[in-house]
């Protein structure tokens, strides 16, 4: 026969195994999360969206990478266009969904980046969303089309392998879906691939009896944003320049031939003249000259 005390052990056991059901089914997404607080827009600039089940979560970035746009060279007309194009968007006005595609390591995901803290005050916020999560965009739109700021979905290093699902999905979503397009959110991508899908020489040569239907097919998902900027591999004389923008801003004890000399090695170590790269010596030669770099805010 259960005394008092059995009998509460087993309410409270039974309690608990209701919240870890609860729980699980949160986990597998039959319960969506909770709509986020407004507040936490207006504290914080920049968000992850991790998925749980077919929701998920904004978490706040405490430390966002703000880099100055000012600093990126080389690439001024693509930075002024996508400047201009977030401009339109964060005073109200229509504005373009951008894939920014080419070289790595040329500026791409700082230029989207470096927007925060040029945009910042009048209300822009950034949410980055990873590929493999782009099938829950309808549970990122959904609260963030009732919030006053105005959002960048951000996926760096976009691309879809051969056979791999979502694309068709993100073409729907990014236009042509039975729902109308927020006007405070916009689609922001970067890849190394200007169409995004693998093209192959098949493609053109045969398989299909209507070959550039299956062509056409992988250009639609570049064609559904309406700016698509390209980033090419910098010549010598953009890298130098590169090199010794930083070392002036840094004020490092080095310059002249000395630092042309050494950037170059540096180059042709990396296999790669980049902004990137750059930056990377820049890095380097700071740490072997003993001179503390200021955290860029």
């Amino acid at each position: 026969m259960m005394n008092d005390r059995d009998e509460r052990w087993d309410r409270i056991a039974g309690k608990l195994d209701t919240l870890l059901d609860r729980f699980d089914r949160f986990l597998d997404g039959h319960i969506p999360p909770p709509p986020p607080d407004g507040r936490l827009f207006e504290r914080h600039l920049a968000f992850r969206w991790r998925r749980t089940g077919e929701g998920g979560a904004f978490l706040p970035v405490e430390h966002p990478h703000l880099p100055d746009l000012d600093d990126l060279m080389g690439i001024d007309l693509v930075r002024d266009e996508l400047v201009r194009n977030t401009g339109q968007f964060v005073v109200g006005y229509p504005a373009n969904n951008v894939l920014l595609w080419g070289e790595r390591g040329t500026g791409k995901s700082t230029c989207v980046k470096g927007l925060l803290r040029r945009f910042s005050e009048e209300g822009l916020r950034l949410v980055e969303v990873l590929r493999d999560d782009l099938c829950t965009l309808p549970a990122i739109i959904a609260p963030l089309r009732k919030m006053p700021q105005r959002f960048i979905l951000f996926c760096d290093d976009l691309s879809f392998g051969e056979g791999e699902g979502g694309y068709r999905e993100l073409k729907v979503l990014l236009e042509g879906g039975i729902e109308e397009r927020p006007s405070n959110i916009l689609f922001y991508a970067t890849s190394n691939r200007r169409h995004l899908l693998p093209e192959r020489m098949e493609d053109n040569l045969g398989g299909e009896i209507h070959p550039e239907e299956a062509v056409s097919e992988k250009l639609s998902l570049a064609d559904r944003f309406g700016l698509n900027l390209s980033f090419y591999s910098f010549d010598q004389d953009t890298y130098l320049a590169i090199v010794a923008r930083y070392a002036e801003k840094f004020s490092l004890p080095m310059g002249g031939e000395a630092l042309r000399r050494e950037a170059l090695q540096w180059a042709i170590f990396k296999g790669s003249r980049s902004g990137r790269s750059a930056r990377q010596f820049v890095d380097d030669l700071a740490g072997r000259l003993r001179v503390a770099l200021p955290a860029e805010k």
